[in-house]
């Protein structure tokens, strides 16, 4: 009887929180919705570490003057801004335990973002803690949800998010549905051995997206951009199962992902091979090359690349100082040989 008493407890906690859900989707009044930004080019930067920084008092100059980071980035040629976002960056095992890159960080990231007329790309994690080809955690509020509950929980947690910002007039002109997901998403349910749920769960955070706005641009997120076997067993599979995205983003590592020759290699063969956009998402070194492969691609269709966190990781374009370096330089450069337009 003890058991049959839990257990009927537990379903009905798990009713509650889809009950909870549905009835959040609806929770925000929202504000008519605002033009997206569209760039043929987009030289984008994720700079999701820069409130982080700033809080512990970091400032950033150019040329010796002080300057709002966002600014020295637009200054130098570059249109985009890429956002992470955690479920809950504050639970025990979470990102941050003062909320950095929740929705609270984001909306504010945003509206600076916005007030500078460049793109914004938000990058859905969906955990509490960093996503990446090592690693898919589930947010500790889905770890007992079963396979239709995480459909639920994923679809409102992206809408939820949106709409946040949407009723500020911030939303995003581009969203990745997970964070370097060519190993899966949401382990162990959606790993890459159960294909079918990890589309399902692509699925869902898509039309999360497109509850909000059909308009915004959907990007999949794969982290091998010098392996074009794997990336095309990953598109493949999502493509048979009827997944719909725009973009296909590659992350470029050269320590794990080869010399700049295969990155070239596959992103020819991906342009060439699938309808979608492809842009680099991620990188930091190479920084000249990896930007003239993207944008010699052939073809009419959209090109960019977004570098990770040049205010303070790898190859920065800040010194430790806070000033713009001699990177920053080349994006200037980078910006005027490819007419990168603002």
């Amino acid at each position: 009887m003890k058991k049959k008493i839990i257990q009927s407890l537990k379903i009905s906690a798990g009713l509650l929180v889809v009950v909870f859900t549905v009835h959040t989707l609806f929770a925000f009044k929202s504000s008519p919705p605002k033009k997206h930004i569209h760039f043929d080019k987009i030289l984008g930067a994720d700079i999701s570490f820069l409130p982080q920084l700033e809080a512990e008092g970091h400032k950033f100059y150019d040329n010796g003057t002080q300057k709002d980071a966002i600014q020295i980035l637009e200054d130098h040629g570059f249109n985009y801004v890429r956002l992470r976002i955690f479920n809950n960056p504050a639970a025990d095992s979470g990102y941050s335990k003062k909320g950095f890159c929740d929705l609270e960080n984001t909306k504010k990231m945003a509206l600076r973002i916005k007030a500078a007329g460049m793109g914004f790309l938000l990058d859905f994690h969906y955990s509490d803690n960093w996503a990446d080809p090592g690693k898919q955690h589930k947010p500790a509020a889905w770890r007992s949800a079963n396979y239709q509950q995480l459909q639920d929980s994923l679809r409102a947690f992206t809408k939820n998010t949106l709409l946040a910002l949407k009723q500020q007039g911030t939303l995003p002109d581009m969203v990745q549905v997970g964070n370097e997901i060519s190993h899966g998403m949401l382990w162990p349910d959606a790993s890459l051995k159960h294909l079918d749920t990890l589309a399902a769960f692509l699925k869902a955070g898509v039309q999360g997206v497109k509850d909000v706005d059909k308009s915004i641009k959907i990007m999949l997120h794969i982290a091998c951009g010098g392996e074009n076997g794997e990336s095309r067993y990953f598109l493949d599979n999502m493509l048979k199962r009827d997944v719909k995205f725009d973009i296909i983003g590659e992350s470029y590592y050269p320590e794990w992902h080869g010399p700049t020759d295969s990155l070239s290699r596959n992103l020819t063969d991906l342009n060439q091979r699938y309808k979608q956009d492809v842009i680099v998402v991620e990188y930091s070194q190479h920084k000249q090359a990896v930007n003239d492969i993207e944008f010699s691609l052939p073809g009419n269709k959209m090109k960019g690349t977004f570098i990770w966190e040049p205010i303070n990781y790898g190859e920065a374009a800040f010194d430790h100082s806070g000033n713009a370096n001699e990177y920053m330089k080349t994006y200037s450069e980078i910006s005027k040989k490819y007419n990168i337009t603002q």
